[in-house]
């Protein structure tokens, strides 16, 4: 049986796919290592990867590292994105249903400091200190129960539905039910947009 990449192999395939090296990538790398460990999940990319579901806390580079190490994305529905801004992890093993929270010790920083007090720069510091750190100093870790409803599972979409206002389609029964309409999200409580105009309409008046 082939053996687990060690932590250096799997913290290098992180920094190639995230673009850098920052003491986050090594926090990320090493929370899905522990978080992995914990639930029982070996080959997270390979016989396990159907076993597997993680929740991030934090749009940050710790992210890519949780990503890079299990194989886990948004688009395969296998990450979800919870935007607490914490930087947290929850690792969850389908099969079994044991699921762990792992979170990052606020003390660890000041822990940090005092391994490498001869590096001027605090994340640098940071940065090596975090590689040698015990898991113990790093992180809290804590079992949870996660119950994930049918429409939130990897998997083709459950149902798939027109907005009565914009006429766009809305799936995985993300639509809002108000005043006997079916409603996309933005169209019932407001998105992060503000339609200016639809280019779309724009360009085809203008070719015709």
């Amino acid at each position: 049986m082939e053996s687990a990449p060690d932590f250096e192999t799997l913290l290098q395939e992180s920094v190639r796919i995230h673009g850098h090296l920052c003491a986050g990538q090594v926090l990320g790398v090493r929370m899905s290592m522990l978080g992995l460990r914990e639930i029982g999940i070996g080959d997270p990319k390979g016989a396990d990867r159907k076993s597997l579901i993680v929740f991030v806390e934090m749009d940050r580079c710790a992210t890519d590292a949780v990503q890079s190490v299990t194989g886990c994305s948004l688009g395969k529905r296998s990450m979800k994105f919870m935007d607490y801004g914490k930087m947290a992890a929850t690792f969850l093993n389908l099969k079994t249903g044991k699921a762990v929270r792992v979170f990052a010790r606020e003390d660890s920083r000041d822990k940090a400091k005092e391994r490498f007090p001869e590096i001027e720069n605090k994340y640098t510091g940071q940065l090596e200190a975090y590689k040698i750190m015990s898991d113990e100093e790093l992180f809290d870790v804590m079992e949870v129960a996660i119950n994930i409803a049918p429409q939130d599972m990897p998997g083709r979409p459950m149902r798939r539905v027109q907005c009565d206002t914009c006429g766009e389609h809305v799936q995985d029964m993300r639509e809002v039910y108000q005043d006997g309409k079916v409603l996309c999200v933005p169209c019932a409580r407001g998105g992060y947009y503000e339609v200016n105009q639809s280019l779309s309409a724009v360009r085809y008046a203008e070719k015709s």
